[in-house]
């Protein structure tokens, strides 16, 4: 005879009794989480995340527009102005133009633009994370680029680890990272103090530098740059620094703002751009 419906229901009761124990007893899986990066790697991180778009194009052009204050809090008229530049990034030879009211443009000047240097700061993308120069070179000595130089690149290496800082604090603000860092050695070099990170990508959006404003005949005061950072065309660029001398220094430039505009990528520029001893010859050519 088989077994009824009631003798049924009983037996399945019994059986899930049972293995009740046994599924309670089951340990539960660990969930595991990825480990969070050190402060130090986080910095790694960083400087590979501006590294992979190294080296930057061959050719920029951009509008370097700079405007600050007189000692008496004015503007300084005669120390503020606006060039158009025209740059070889392998060395950083560039050709300027002063533009004046009117866009009436001013005679060819050789430049090599350069941070913690005698003269004003670029190129938009220059290497943030490089040291700055053991010996400054006044600009009244710049070597011109030599008319037959070839120039090429002779290799690369890009580094994951910026053994130069340490990272004083590490915070989260809103979407970006916040990085306090203080120099292992060589403060006078190694020149970064702040910055602001997009905390999913790990790209620059701001750098609290130091720089220096060299005085003519004079002594050399300290500088804090404040740079924001932009892109364009894939590649990191300087579009806005405020700087403010200390050191003690009262005079004209104490605050000073750069802004770099219509920044372009051409693929290609005359030779002669670089070479400032054939300039009278291409006045024709000018751009």
């Amino acid at each position: 005879m088989p077994p009824s419906l009631g003798r049924i229901t009983r037996l399945l009761a019994a059986a899930a009794f049972v293995a009740a124990p046994l599924l309670l007893a089951a340990p539960a899986q660990a969930i595991e989480t990825p480990p969070t990066p050190s402060p130090t790697r986080v910095l790694g991180f960083i400087r590979g995340a501006f590294l992979s778009h190294r080296p930057p194009p061959p050719f920029e052009t951009y509008t370097l527009v700079r405007a600050q204050k007189a000692a008496n809090g004015y503007p300084d008229y005669a120390n503020s102005y606006t060039y158009h530049i025209w740059v070889r990034t392998l060395d950083d030879a560039a050709l300027g133009r002063k533009i004046y009211r009117d866009d009436y443009e001013g005679r060819l000047t050789f430049l090599r633009p350069a941070f913690n240097e005698d003269r004003d700061p670029g190129p938009p993308t220059a290497d943030l994370f490089q040291p700055a120069p053991a010996h400054p070179e006044p600009v009244s000595v710049v070597p011109t680029p030599e008319p037959t130089r070839h120039l090429r690149i002779i290799g690369s290496v890009v580094a994951y680890n910026e053994p130069d800082y340490r990272v004083v604090s590490l915070t989260t603000e809103g979407d970006l990272l916040h990085l306090v860092l203080e120099p292992k050695r060589d403060p006078n070099r190694n020149r970064l103090r702040q910055l602001w990170v997009d905390k999913t990508t790990y790209e620059l959006r701001r750098v609290v530098a130091t720089d220096k404003l060299f005085i003519q005949g004079g002594p050399v005061y300290p500088v804090l740059f404040t740079i924001t950072v932009g892109s364009l065309d894939g590649y990191p660029v300087v579009t806005h620094i405020h700087g403010v001398v200390g050191g003690g220094y009262d005079g004209n430039g104490a605050t000073v703002n750069y802004d770099f505009k219509d920044i372009t990528f051409p693929k290609t520029l005359p030779s002669w751009y670089f070479d400032p001893r054939t300039y009278a010859a291409h006045l024709n050519d000018a751009p």
